[in-house]
């Protein structure tokens, strides 16, 4: 069963908590069973490899490691600063996500 999920692809959000608190950046990918998110440049993980077709030098590569969910804040469009999120419906009777700092409706 999918989770609930106040981030979605492609929002910009802030890293609330951990290591890399206070860090921005677009959501690359969300893993909504296992409740995490891939944020670009945040949570960076060294991996070593092998010299393979993909890296034919080898060596070590850094690549962005998941977040967990409840650590990750969604940044209002509006102001520019993290907000609380919440649904109601608008003019056409559509659910929509909408800022509860702003009152705007997030796209």
């Amino acid at each position: 069963m999918q989770k609930k999920c106040h981030i979605r692809k492609g929002d910009t959000v802030i890293v609330i908590t951990g290591e890399s608190k206070g860090q921005k950046g677009r959501v690359l990918e969300v893993n909504r069973v296992k409740e995490r998110a891939i944020v670009e440049s945040v949570n960076l993980v060294s991996r070593h490899t092998k010299p393979n077709s993909k890296a034919p030098q080898g060596g070590i590569i850094k690549k962005e490691a998941p977040v967990h969910i409840s650590n990750l804040m969604l940044i209002d469009p509006a102001t520019g600063k993290p907000t609380r999120t919440g649904k109601k419906l608008n003019e056409k009777e559509k659910l929509v996500r909408y800022s509860k700092k702003s009152g705007e409706e997030i796209k």
